[in-house]
């Protein structure tokens, strides 16, 4: 089978899937009269960039240096970490402090999105389009920017040894209409970092994310934190056909880095029906005028 006709083939297996509306239900249900049902997620689901600070307890960083112009929203260009969050530990400060002095000189602070390295979990939860896949076995996550991929095995567990990947070890199941998935191992890169303020993680980061269908009143609550950090796109929080929005709560752990386990939230709404290409390789100027630092290989392949 040639090369062509083999990418033929592929499109038309992912154009099926995707255009699968309960894909996942009817796989894990198996059309059996009875079976427990599974929530559907179904759909392209979208947010804006960054996490959802909780109300209060152990939460993610907000950013410093958002400033409001003439009553408009918080800018969110320069990435600056509230270094005085309690859950970073002494190290972390000083790392999160070095990020955010770059971001205000305005010369585009070094991040695994704008060097077009895998993001890792949870760095890339906030990369535009999101997509589960939901299978008897698995769930596969796709996220836009970048046409990033991750797999969640479901109703198993880790193994004894863990072999560090850019996304980790992803296990999950279903708790009544909440997806649960749990991650250990990412691979600690060049820019391994959790959010864009630099925050770092080490191989002891535990991930923890909750995958929930709520009424639109019910996410309410989210978008507004979300609107009060950063700019939200107009059509951003509008609900599905089935008049619902996504909501994932995530917990980090890493005793290297952290004080205490924190949480934050995104909450998704629903987004157009088709995927645009976002690859972070075919323009490796980034926005700072300079060369990306895209992997290469040590050797060339021919």
């Amino acid at each position: 089978m040639n090369a062509q006709r083999r990418d033929v083939i592929l499109v038309l297996w992912f154009a099926a899937v995707i255009a699968t509306p309960a894909f996942g239900q009817v796989a894990a249900n198996g059309g059996s009269e009875g079976a427990v049902s599974i929530p559907d997620f179904s759909g392209i689901w979208l947010h804006s960039n960054g996490f959802e600070p909780l109300s209060s307890g152990p939460t993610s960083l907000v950013n410093r240096s958002r400033r409001r112009v003439n009553g408009g929203n918080p800018n969110g260009v320069r990435l600056v970490g509230d270094y005085t969050n309690p859950i970073l530990k002494p190290e972390a400060v000083e790392i999160v402090k070095k990020h955010g002095e770059i971001a205000l000189k305005g010369e585009g602070d070094p991040t695994p999105r704008n060097q077009c390295w895998p993001g890792g979990v949870p760095f890339v939860f906030p990369s535009g389009a999101t997509q589960l896949i939901q299978q008897p076995d698995q769930v596969i996550i796709l996220y836009g920017y970048d046409h990033q991929v991750r797999h969640v095995r479901l109703d198993q567990s880790h193994p004894a040894q863990v072999t560090p990947s850019w996304y980790g070890d992803s296990v999950g199941h279903y708790e009544g209409d909440t997806l649960v998935v749990d991650t250990v191992g990412v691979k600690i890169g060049p820019f391994a970092m959790v959010d864009w303020f630099g925050t770092p993680h080490t191989e002891d980061l535990h991930v923890v994310e909750r995958y929930r269908l709520l009424d639109h009143e019910a996410a309410k609550e989210g978008f507004e934190r979300d609107a009060r950090e950063r700019n939200v796109a107009p059509g951003m929080t509008n609900p599905n056909h089935r008049g619902k929005s996504l909501q994932l709560q995530f917990t980090v752990e890493d005793k290297g880095v952290f004080t205490t386990p924190w949480t934050a939230t995104m909450t998704y709404g629903f987004g157009p029906a088709n995927w645009t290409e976002q690859v972070c390789a075919e323009n490796i100027q980034w926005y700072s005028g300079k060369e990306a630092d895209v992997p290469r290989a040590n050797k060339a392949d021919f």
